[in-house]
């Protein structure tokens, strides 16, 4: 047995600590879970760490690495420095922890990094497969080169650009991460030399990748094929895989692959241990009882996974399959007409689809009910977004601008039923058959036409196929179909169709993701879930299925608390009750009546009295020295909130609003720059979890009104239904909690050391006081957040400002 303070990055762990780590060791040998709601500061990460690198290295366990998972990319860099204090302080006479963090293709391709071959964000996973495709028919059996003559051709390229004397003093090569690469930046090409010139693309990393490997029906392994020694390298960051990779010429997402299964750490996020795509492609080796899994964020386990494991199909990739169908079933349609196919772009010859029908158990009847299917599905789609626009949006046509995303249920959220395209498709005489078959109709459609067209690439036709097949087998209470309006715009499409402004997508969504939450945790050995906000625990456990491992498979499932453990004398915490900020109290922004129009004073903005409290509380807390935060339901309020805080406070006031990662992190700059400001957001964007405020960066956060979703949404209301069936109170463990979790991640963001000072205000009477709607219970049970009322705020804020200055 291993003695996990060596591991332990640091001199000297808190208590909490020293009872996380041997918690988790002790519930991971008899095959358990912990479960660790910690406050920031608790050292979580190492905690998780810690435990299972000291079980991956007993010798008396059969665990042999950890798995990492999280869903906030700051977090998972947290993983990367922490291991790497592991290693730094490691007793000298042991191996480093070896460790990788998993990444996309897009993240590591080295053309795409350097902006080089053409290959980019857009297209990279597709080039990706049609070039490793080629380089593996080139040199594999029968091929006409082998992956040495590739590589070394590639080499000798960018030789021939420096012998040819092109200006720069020497070759150009491709460099990324730090590194040169030994290829130019252009995709190489092989031509076979005959007399008619054939050249063929390949990718020169992924045939030095393959020169690499081991000889078929050698021992060897594919991790042989790694330029390095990960088992000395420690901790491997997507950058240095790159760097490593680049330097030797060979794949990094190859080399990425070939070590996954071999190094003790694996970080990543959840998709690779839920999405059933990246596991059944990718990841799958992972998920045995030989792994220790790490569930960080824990909180967000529930809503991703949900995403995850839910399913759909858009409009346009029902065009796509309509467009593959006719293309594969086009040469023996015309054959059997006496017609030539027309020409154009490459299509299958008829001996192709036939052989390939031949070798699979799919009839051309089939291929042609299926396009039938699918071409019906299309118009179905079409009747039921125009009606839906026709009768909710009357003159939609003349004003496509003005739309915005929209759902359209296909049964009564509230009641579970058979939903109504399903019915429509009985009623159209479509069987059972003409949903489950056409998966495998898919599935022939692209061997068709990768083969045809000499390019393996993402087709449609698959996707729609198991989706199709996912509709029919899925239940109608656990699950809820509706079609999405996604807002876009297309000008390729009729000025007065709805396709020019939406993107509809026929939606599976998977209301309780317990089962497969639960199904896939207990794959694994043993594990840990944390985050700085569980809390109900026994709702947790129950909507992640934790509470079924420990009820029907024995498995223990052991609970810990861990508080604050920073001087308290740094932080003031209240809870205000101010009047409930919900939509029958504040009303829309702006909106105001008469009364409230003549009550308001001279120069006064007109606001109804539940928001001129809150814009007062918030000013009071804005006007503290430094940097506030300020969380509020929606977009929408945060927009309003600002606008009001701009007349009313002479700091600073920045607005966030929904956009992309780079403008995020801009706004972020600019909040942390300079001298204190206000920043107003949603408590539904990225500002206000996973994000680090620590020293001076944040001196107070204020979280408006109880931040739950909107109920009339058809997907909420099934969620909720499914969830009163499942657990017998739904709207409060589908809604409640779920938006307190919110609250408590937005107000965590202030105190993140012992040194740093902050005031905690969560702004709503729910928090505040006991009533049939209090969501008090859900608070951290340590008396922090003091009920105040809005007008004894000052007095709260005074003293505690007294107090610092003292």
């Amino acid at each position: 047995m291993t003695d996990w303070r060596s591991i332990f990055g640091h001199k000297r762990p808190y208590d909490e600590q020293v009872d996380g780590i041997e918690t988790a060791i002790d519930a991971a040998r008899d095959g358990g879970y912990s479960v660790v709601e910690g406050a920031c500061g608790t050292g979580k990460t190492m905690i998780a760490l810690t435990a299972g690198v000291d079980l991956v290295r007993d010798p008396d366990t059969d665990y042999e690495r950890v798995f990492v998972l999280t869903s906030v990319k700051q977090q998972l860099h947290q993983f990367e420095e922490d291991l790497e204090t592991i290693n730094e302080n490691l007793p000298d006479d042991w191996n480093p922890v070896s460790g990788l963090t998993l990444v996309g293709k897009a993240d590591v391709c080295p053309y795409n990094r350097a902006g080089a071959g053409g290959i980019d964000d857009g297209n990279v996973y597709d080039r990706c497969e049609t070039l490793r495709d080629r380089t593996r028919d080139l040199t594999g059996e029968g091929g006409d080169t082998t992956a040495g003559s590739l590589t070394a051709q590639a080499r000798s390229q960018q030789i021939g650009l420096a012998d040819s004397g092109r200006q720069g003093g020497g070759p150009r090569l491709l460099q990324t991460a730090g590194e040169t690469a030994p290829y130019s930046p252009g995709i190489p090409e092989y031509s076979d030399g005959g007399p008619v010139d054939v050249s063929t693309e390949y990718c020169p990393f992924y045939a030095q990748y393959l020169e690499d490997l081991p000889e078929e029906g050698s021992d060897g392994d594919a991790v042989e094929a790694v330029p390095y020694d990960f088992t000395e390298a420690g901790m491997i960051t997507p950058k240095d895989l790159v760097a490593r990779s680049v330097a030797h010429g060979t794949c990094p997402h190859s080399v990425m692959g070939a070590v996954l299964g071999h190094v003790e750490v694996v970080i990543g996020n959840y998709y690779h241990a839920f999405d059933p795509r990246t596991t059944g492609s990718f990841t799958g080796a992972l998920l045995d009882d030989s792994t220790f899994v790490v569930c960080d964020e824990a909180h967000m386990l529930e809503p991703r996974v949900r995403d995850l494991v839910s399913d759909g199909v858009a409009d346009r990739t029902l065009r796509d399959a309509e467009t593959e169908l006719s293309r594969v079933i086009q040469p023996i349609k015309f054959e059997r007409e006496g017609r030539r196919a027309e020409g154009g772009s490459k299509t299958a010859d008829a001996d192709l689809v036939r052989a390939e029908l031949n070798d699979s158990d799919v009839s051309y009847d089939e291929l042609e009910q299926t396009l039938e299917f699918v071409r019906d599905l299309r118009s179905e789609l079409d009747r039921r977004v125009t009606a839906h626009l026709d009768r909710k949006h009357r003159g939609w046509q003349s004003n496509l601008t003005d739309l915005s995303d929209d759902e359209i249920p296909l049964r009564d959220p509230a009641e579970p039923a058979e939903d109504e395209l399903t019915a429509w498709a009985r009623e159209a005489g479509y069987g059972d058959a003409d949903w489950v078959r056409a998966e495998a109709v898919g599935a022939v459609v692209e061997r068709v036409l990768n083969e045809a067209e000499d390019e393996d690439r993402t087709r449609a036709a698959p996707a729609v196929g198991r989706v199709l097949g996912e509709w029919y087998r899925r239940g109608h209470t656990d699950y809820f179909r509706e079609i999405e309006l996604e807002r876009t715009w297309d000008d390729t499409e009729p000025a007065d169709s709805w396709r020019r402004a939406y993107n509809a997508r026929m939606a599976l969504h998977n209301c309780v993701p317990s089962d497969a939450i639960g199904e896939r945790l207990g794959m694994f050995g043993g594990g840990i879930l944390m985050s700085a906000t569980l809390e109900p625990m026994d709702a947790f456990t129950e909507v992640t299925g934790l509470d079924y491992l420990e009820r029907e498979e024995d498995r223990p499932v052991v609970e810990r608390r861990y508080g604050l453990h920073f001087p308290e004398e740094n932080r003031e915490s209240f809870a205000v009750a101010a009047p409930k900020y919900t939509y029958d109290n504040r009303g829309r922004p702006g909106e105001e009546s008469e009364a409230q129009r003549a009550s308001s004073g001279a120069g006064d903005s007109p606001l109804n009295p539940t928001r001129r409290q809150y814009v007062d509380a918030v000013a009071k807390v804005g006007r503290l020295p430094g940097n506030v935060l300020v969380g509020m339901p929606s977009y929408a309020e945060a927009d309003w909130l600002a606008g009001v805080l701009e007349e009313r406070l002479e700091k600073p006031v920045l607005l966030d609003a929904a956009s992309d990662d780079e403008t995020t992190q801009a706004l972020k700059r600019e909040f942390f720059d300079g001298e204190g400001k206000v920043l107003v957001t949603s408590l539904r964007g990225t500002l206000t979890e996973g994000v680090d405020y620590s020293g001076d960066r944040l001196a107070a956060a204020v979280v408006c009104g109880v931040p739950i979703v909107n109920t009339s949404s058809p997907r909420t209301k099934a969620v909720r239904r499914a969830y009163d069936d499942e657990f017998g109170d739904g709207f409060t463990y589908a809604l409640t909690i779920p938006a307190v979790r919110k609250a408590r991640q937005a107000i965590g963001r202030v105190i993140r050391s012992p040194e740093d000072v902050g005031v905690r205000v969560l702004l709503d009477e729910r928090y505040a006081r006991d009533s049939w709607d209090s969501v008090r219970p859900y608070l951290p049970d340590d008396g922090e957040f003091q009920p105040v009322s809005p007008d004894m705020l000052d007095v709260g804020l005074d003293r505690f400002k007294s107090r610092l200055e003292q």
